[in-house]
């Protein structure tokens, strides 16, 4: 094992208690020490019995660190929630709300509410840089996402989603209301940079890439069981492995994931995804979300 690599036995040295979790939020929200908004007086703020907060040396004005945060007016311990936290760095295939209610002890309505906050902050923390650039190739795919099979494809409940990942890099992913070319290359124009190498399968929907920013676009043919192109070296096997993989996460962990909170599960994927170089770094980077 990595000597970086996050451990339980890490993480519980790091938040051992309560308090050690507040400093923390205290820490990465204010710093050591920071000007009083109330005496304007550089400050070292200290801890307040009884309460999440610490009050200035000076004036005695109090901060919160727990405010405007997902911790904010909950009796849910902050150590709960950082070990939530944890489980969603330490895992590929997700956390689901029923494996949080039993580790924790909370009710199933707290772990539903705890799992998609720390989802959304995943996303935040991920952003969408965009894609590519000169000598930069991107994969661009599409696939369908829950809801019930008809013909192999679409079919009732199904949330279409597109997605582009620059080669050995990062990866976007939208949700789109269809595969038409007016729907797509809107996205595409947005997330992936002038003049990067573009591949994709053959779907009408693609042919204006051509003629946008500058686009250098290859194809590779599934209808004639083509995975790599020969003449063009195309392929979107890199995508489609991260399609597989959330697809067997969320069959496999969650189920169902309904269509108006599949944006929250994907920014989640992407998180993990795009920092699978560094994971060591996934909850430290989490964490400083709450400084927003």
């Amino acid at each position: 094992m990595a000597k970086n690599t996050l451990t339980l036995r890490k993480f519980q040295d790091r938040f051992p208690t309560e308090e050690s979790c507040l400093e923390h939020l205290k820490l990465t929200r204010f710093g050591e020490r920071h000007e009083c908004e109330k005496c304007d007086k550089d400050a070292q703020f200290y801890r307040v019995q009884k309460r999440r907060s610490y009050a200035c040396e000076h004036c005695g004005h109090q901060i919160y660190p727990t405010a405007g945060t997902p911790f904010h007016r909950t009796r849910t311990s902050l150590r709960d929630w950082f070990y939530v936290m944890f489980l969603f760095c330490t895992t590929r295939n997700g956390v689901a709300a029923k494996e949080v209610e039993r580790q924790i002890g909370v009710t199933y309505k707290t772990a539903w509410r705890m799992c998609h906050e720390v989802r959304k902050y995943m996303a935040i923390v991920d952003g969408d840089e965009p894609l590519g650039g000169p000598f930069k190739t991107v994969e661009i795919d599409e696939t369908f996402i829950g809801g019930f099979k008809r013909g192999g494809q679409g079919g009732k409940g199904k949330s279409v989603v597109l997605g582009m990942r620059q080669r050995d890099g990062d990866i976007v992913t939208r949700v789109v209301a269809n595969r038409r070319s007016g729907t797509l290359l809107p996205h595409i124009h947005a997330f992936v940079k002038p003049h990067s190498e573009v591949y994709t399968d053959e779907l009408i929907a693609y042919g204006g890439l051509r003629a946008l920013n500058g686009y250098w676009h290859k194809t590779v043919n599934h209808s004639k069981g083509e995975y790599v192109c020969r003449n063009s070296g195309a392929t979107v096997n890199g995508i489609e492995g991260f399609w597989a993989q959330l697809k067997r996460s969320i069959n496999g962990t969650h189920i169902h994931v309904s269509q108006k909170h599949l944006p929250k599960y994907l920014g989640e994927f992407e998180f993990r995804h795009n920092r699978r170089n560094r994971p060591e770094m996934m909850l430290s980077e989490l964490m400083t979300a709450f400084q927003r």
